[in-house]
């Protein structure tokens, strides 16, 4: 028995909800060189699409803004990203917040063959 006020999802919603944020992600990518603030309220929105629905925003998704300012990434721009001791270090230019995203050998090896 649920609660009162909470039901199952359904997986329509989900899946409307998962192509609204891509959507999002897609005009903010178009609009990010023109108005950086525009980008940003995109990526907003699609957190808090995210939040009511309780979904986990895919990866490659949570990699393209600051989880900490939230601001929508343009690399060279506000996003320096490098590769150290086999890890890539983001680090936001707006905020200066950094993370580590650690790569495995298998990673590295796909990567080096591409240059």
């Amino acid at each position: 028995m649920t609660k009162k006020g909470y039901s199952k999802k359904k997986k329509l919603e989900v899946e409307l909800a998962m192509q609204h944020i891509e959507n999002l992600f897609v005009l903010a990518a178009n609009v990010a060189d023109q108005d950086k603030t525009l980008a940003t309220r995109y990526v907003a929105a699609a957190r808090k699409i995210a939040m009511k629905f309780k979904l986990r925003m895919p990866s490659r998704l949570k990699r393209q803004f600051c989880n900490h300012c939230y601001e929508y990434f343009v690399p060279g721009k506000n996003l320096r990203i490098r590769l150290h001791k086999q890890r890539l270090i983001y680090y936001c230019l707006s905020c200066k917040h950094f993370w580590r995203k650690p790569l495995n050998s298998k990673t590295l090896r796909l990567s080096s063959k591409k240059f």
